[in-house]
């Protein structure tokens, strides 16, 4: 290296791009031959993927989009879910209702087919097509899911109270005897039930599936019908709190990471438990995550949660300051453009044929939200700063 490019620390490695045609596998394409601009942001992406991946960081994968609906669930997503240490996942509540669409009748192909991006939507409209960018399936789709939801959400074990992840866990097993049936590769949500990886939705209110919950209280008001279900959205969120000090003090790695795919309301959601730990519980040595990957497409300009960058995070202490330098990034992009290669080159380099063991937080969530009552109970300054929090400082009296 020469004198100028070590001069004062300013400058590093040479930038030098191996010819494509010389990589060996994705791995090393990732590594060698995306030397600078986009690519780089894309090597970086990697790299903390790769570190995550190969320290079996505890890691929360967060998803916005019609990732479902574009099977990129099958494609992908549950390939990185088993390769990779998932401790839970959070995404919408559309991915979850449009996961059931491929076990509704059984048919020799998926229901969900291409159409033109570009096309008429009047005349889509006027054959009773839903466009969703670039796919599309048939209204009757919707009824028969909805049919399908309307079922399920009546049956005994619904109606109660209950956790998002106690909900898609059921409807994982739901989905998953429809799939067998009807002879339906996985889907997401009964693949995760298989692995009792936890599934969170920011949002519940916020798609279709609550719209049928919906009808069903109303019926129920009207003494039409017997129903009960509803969220607990108080231990909702401290079951991702349960998950996250599970992270940083029983973890094998005693350590958690992150990535963010299209941000929105599941990238807000699983940054909060931090804050809730330390700001609202005030425990002490409370930390967020060491890992930020995150690929997404709002400007950082619009101050919109889906562009929120790492550096900010910090900020809010949502990601630990000693290690977001070299252990995070924010990529801007279509992350259905990039996640096929990027795990194709992480699975394909590290797991193939080693897959780590799952977690399986979801059937321990009774034992850590527990243990984390117990810690915040028998914390006598986090108590006590708490039931200070109760009453107004006299500072902001009025």
């Amino acid at each position: 290296m020469s004198k100028c490019s070590t001069k004062n620390g300013l400058m590093g490695r040479a930038v030098t791009g191996k010819p494509v045609t010389d990589c060996a596998d994705l791995n090393e394409l990732f590594t060698s031959s995306l030397p600078a601009f986009g690519g780089a942001y894309l090597r970086r992406v990697y790299e903390v993927m790769r570190q995550v991946i190969e320290k079996r960081i505890p890691l929360v994968v967060t998803c916005a989009g019609p990732i479902t609906v574009s099977d990129q669930h099958r494609a992908w997503l549950i390939p990185l879910l088993k390769a990779a240490n998932t401790a839970y996942l959070t995404v919408t509540d559309a991915i979850c209702y449009h996961d059931g669409h491929d076990c509704l009748r059984k048919t020799v192909e998926r229901p969900i087919r291409e159409v033109d991006l570009y096309g008429n939507d009047a005349e889509l409209r006027e054959n009773g097509i839903i466009r969703v960018t670039d796919t599309g399936f048939d209204e009757q789709v919707l009824f028969d899911q909805d049919a399908v939801v309307t079922e399920i959400l009546q049956r005994p074990e619904f109606q109660k109270r209950m956790t998002t992840t106690e909900r898609n866990y059921l409807l994982g097993r739901q989905y998953g005897e429809r799939e067998k049936a009807l002879g339906v590769a996985p889907g997401l949500l009964s693949t995760c039930a298989d692995l009792e990886l936890p599934v969170f939705i920011g949002a519940p209110a916020d798609g279709s599936l609550f719209l049928n919950s919906v009808k069903l209280w109303m019926m129920a008001r009207l003494g039409k019908i017997k129903y009960s279900f509803d969220y607990d959205l108080h231990e909702d969120v401290f079951e991702s709190c349960a998950y996250h000090h599970w992270g940083l003090f029983d973890s094998e790695p005693k350590s958690l990471a992150i990535l963010i795919l299209g941000g929105g309301v599941p990238k807000n959601y699983s940054l909060q438990p931090e804050p809730t730990l330390s700001q609202i519980f005030f425990l002490e040595n409370i930390r967020g995550y060491d890992f930020d990957a995150q690929i997404v497409s709002s400007p950082v300009t619009d101050g919109s949660l889906s562009s929120c960058a790492p550096a900010e995070a910090v900020s809010w202490g949502k990601v630990n300051p000693d290690t977001y330098t070299t252990q995070t990034v924010s990529m801007q992009g279509d992350y259905s453009s990039y996640m096929p290669f990027i795990v194709r080159a992480l699975v394909g380099k590290y797991l193939l044929h080693n897959p780590p063991e799952p977690l399986r937080l979801y059937g321990k969530r009774d034992e850590l939200k527990s243990r984390l009552f117990a810690t915040i109970g028998n914390d006598e300054g986090a108590m006590r700063r708490i039931m200070e929090s109760l009453s107004l400082p006299d500072v902001l009296k009025i």
